[in-house]
């Protein structure tokens, strides 16, 4: 049992808070997350959430939580919840639909992708504020030579590769940009079956960009 040191008779205690007034990031008007932790309602104990909205094909990008677990459920639409077993290096990709969840230990990498529009996504975290390593700042922070040396890799080469994601934050790929260009090209998203699932997968390789937790995600948090 969590033991609690609220003082529930002071004044400012709070028991509500509306998750639309309190927004993480914004990719367009169909991407979207909302965000609920202590700093916003102070009687939560070790627990907030994340209120994520997805169009088809976009993602909450790879990332990792080093201080909690986190269970997706699915309010509407649908999506894949993918991660990285540490234990033996397999990617399981879970499809859950409204009512269904899908649950990711604590340190786990992982993402999630919507696989319809007007996908409606919850996630829970055993934490107030859920820390998170992002998959954007592993490969634009590492220093071009440690991976150029590490990975036998043209160092030019690497940083053209990174350049659209280092000085942006963007939580929910693909980016607009991206999406205008691979629609002229005549891209589009590629189908890629998810072994896990009974039908192909809307899937773009090229989705993987992330940074920065937006401002104000934490408490005195600035970029």
């Amino acid at each position: 049992m969590v033991t609690s040191y609220m003082d529930y008779t002071k004044p400012d205690v709070e028991y509500f808070s509306d998750l639309n007034t309190n927004r993480l990031f914004t990719r367009n008007s169909e991407n979207y997350i909302n965000r609920l932790g202590r700093d916003v309602l102070n009687t939560l104990s070790n627990v907030s959430i994340l209120d994520i909205y997805l169009s088809k094909g976009h993602v909450v990008e790879p990332h990792y939580h080093q201080n909690a677990a986190e269970l997706v459920y699915c309010i509407s639409g649908s999506a894949v919840v993918s991660f990285m077993n540490p234990f033996n290096n397999e990617v399981k990709n879970i499809p859950i639909t409204p009512g269904q969840v899908a649950n990711i230990p604590q340190g786990w990498w992982h993402w999630e992708e919507a696989s319809e529009n007007n996908t409606h996504l919850l996630a829970i975290f055993d934490a107030p504020y859920p820390e998170y390593i992002l998959g954007s700042d592993i490969l634009t922070k590492t220093p071009v030579d440690v991976i150029a040396h590490t990975y036998c890799l043209d160092p030019e080469a690497w940083k053209e590769a990174v350049a659209p994601i280092k000085n942006e934050t963007i939580i929910i790929g693909p980016t607009d940009e991206c999406s205008r260009k691979s629609k002229n090209n005549n891209q589009g998203y590629t189908s890629v079956h998810y072994p896990n699932m009974p039908l192909p997968h809307p899937y773009n390789p090229m989705q993987y960009v992330y940074s920065h937790p937006h401002p104000g995600y934490y408490p005195g948090y600035n970029c």
